[in-house]
């Protein structure tokens, strides 16, 4: 494997797991600051100006603290478990492309770490993976707190899953792809399908947009972890690092599904209204390539709008309450997968009618 293919690859991987590494420190202390100010409270406000380092305390207090294997566990899948959790967003997020090239020592090198045919089909395997640690954090534990948030976890995942893999059917078929960039493109053409995918799809978009709140256990489904009635669910027996990387797992996931979202259904990096201004007055000012200018503006696109989905999963946990199991599941079946079925049969009419004229 040559040095040209081989430097540009692991700069990608480096970049994109600084920004989301460095992301969650972000989201954690805004996250307590967002809960705080719709209670009425004040928040992280100590340690740091306005409380900004409080998650670096944290790690600090992880890194510190007692590394407690229970004794009856299934100690091999029980350290499994947490290491799973960690993978699967992050190979996920390697098949999502942030931009579109940049020129680099007359090389195009595009703004995506793992680019392959079957893209989506890829990321619906590592997104099916979240269900793994669940079940092996629940049962390697041997606690019959961690074995119902696992059950309940592993049903509410499965059960979700379906409308969510729905909602991806019916915009493959109306693009005709499973490549994720090519998606993002056709979203930016011109022609009959050549804008946003919610615009074409608003209730796949809109189930899709439930789905991951379930995928991703942040309430009101957050049944596996329902603290009232299982304590902490199926992570109940882990400490320092290890609860570390499944508290690292959930955010990532978060990431993973906005960014997934946002790809999908709302343009993926296309450039915001202003944004190509904004590029061509930059590539005037400083000298820069122009395709170079532009590969930023449209990574800061997908960000800004990564940023209002993760404001969205902190909106609506401090807002709505918890659902109880059964109206979870009856949400799933009853509800979500018929509309989801429909979904995708509207997309086949719409598409057949938009190929005919």
């Amino acid at each position: 494997m040559s040095m040209d293919y081989l430097l540009p690859v692991l700069a990608k991987i480096i970049f994109v797991l600084a920004i989301c590494m460095g992301s969650v420190p972000f989201l954690v202390w805004f996250e307590r600051r967002g809960s705080a100010w719709i209670q009425g409270r004040i928040g992280p406000n100590r340690v740091g100006p306005f409380g900004l380092l409080q998650s670096l305390a944290d790690v600090l207090k992880f890194f510190f603290k007692e590394d407690f294997i229970p004794k009856n566990s299934f100690k091999f899948y029980y350290l499994l478990a947490p290491a799973i959790a960690l993978i699967a967003p992050l190979g996920a997020l390697t098949l999502i492309p942030f931009g579109g090239s940049v020129l680099w020592n007359g090389q195009q090198i595009p703004l995506q770490i793992a680019s392959i045919e079957t893209g989506f089909v890829f990321i619906l395997a590592f997104a099916g993976l979240e269900v793994y640690p669940i079940i092996l954090a629940g049962w390697a534990s041997n606690n019959k707190y961690s074995i119902l948030g696992a059950l309940r976890g592993s049903s509410q995942i499965i059960s979700y899953e379906i409308a969510m893999g729905l909602s991806f059917v019916s915009m493959l078929l109306a693009y005709g792809t499973v490549i994720p960039n090519d998606i993002v493109i056709a979203q930016s053409s011109g022609g009959s399908l050549g804008f946003w995918g919610c615009l074409i799809n608003p209730l796949g978009a809109l189930i899709f947009w439930i789905a991951i709140f379930a995928e991703t256990n942040r309430l009101p489904f957050d049944l596996p972890e329902g603290e009232s009635e299982l304590v902490a669910g199926f992570h109940v027996e882990y400490g320092a690092m290890k609860f570390a990387l499944f508290f690292l797992a959930e955010y990532l996931a978060m990431i993973m599904a906005s960014a997934l979202l946002a790809t999908l259904y709302f343009g993926g990096y296309n450039l915001l209204p202003g944004f190509d201004l904004l590029a061509s007055l930059l590539s005037e000012q400083t000298g820069f390539i122009l395709q170079n200018c532009i590969a930023l503006f449209q990574f800061i696109s997908l960000f800004l709008k990564v940023a209002f989905f993760m404001f969205c999963f902190v909106w609506v946990r401090w807002t709505l309450p918890r659902f109880r199991f059964d109206q979870l599941m009856d949400l799933g079946w009853k509800i979500l997968f018929p509309l989801s079925l429909l979904n995708v049969i509207y997309m086949i009419i719409i598409t057949a009618v938009m190929a005919r004229s």
